[in-house]
């Protein structure tokens, strides 16, 4: 299956916009993200990013001893597409088969920002292993929906970039 450019979807626009309000709880002191997974033509999980359990004592960013993780992932913070995943499980695991990730990074004004390519593969295995479809992104050229295999992938190849 071939990736989708769903740019002038209204639908996935809405999707995104609401992401966004998600990522507007973000509690962590490196990005604010945000995530919605839908199915069916509602939200059945939604997560930001921020440290274990929100609680500031489990936040490591900035500790002596540091994260110590590869460049692309320095955060310490649970992420929002793992909030998300989490939350479908609780609510009703089955829905989780055949959906659609809705991924946003918003500045401190909360405006979306365009995302980058795929890149996390922690994240992409989780949703390729929850059985979500789609995930999506939103590109300088749209909002992009990849097949969560290729979008695993994409990740991959990214991370084997990086560390030539």
């Amino acid at each position: 299956m071939d990736r989708q450019k769903v740019q002038q979807n209204k639908e996935a626009v809405r999707w995104m916009e609401q992401a966004s309000q998600v990522a507007g709880e973000a509690l962590c002191l490196k990005a604010k993200c945000g995530t919605v997974i839908v199915k069916d033509g509602e939200v059945i999980g939604e997560g930001y990013n921020a440290p274990a359990l929100d609680k500031e004592e489990n936040r490591m960013c900035g500790k002596e001893f540091g994260v110590g993780k590869p460049k692309y992932d320095k955060t310490c913070c649970m992420h929002a597409e793992w909030r998300a995943i989490m939350d479908a499980l609780r609510r009703n695991p089955e829905h989780l088969q055949g959906a659609r990730l809705y991924f946003v990074r918003v500045d401190d004004q909360g405006n979306i920002k365009m995302s980058g390519k795929p890149y996390c593969t922690t994240c992409s295995r989780l949703a390729l292993d929850a059985g979500i479809a789609t995930f999506a992104l939103w590109h300088e050229e749209g909002i992009v929906e990849y097949p969560t295999d290729e979008y695993n992938k994409l990740s991959y190849q990214y991370v084997h970039k990086a560390l030539e």
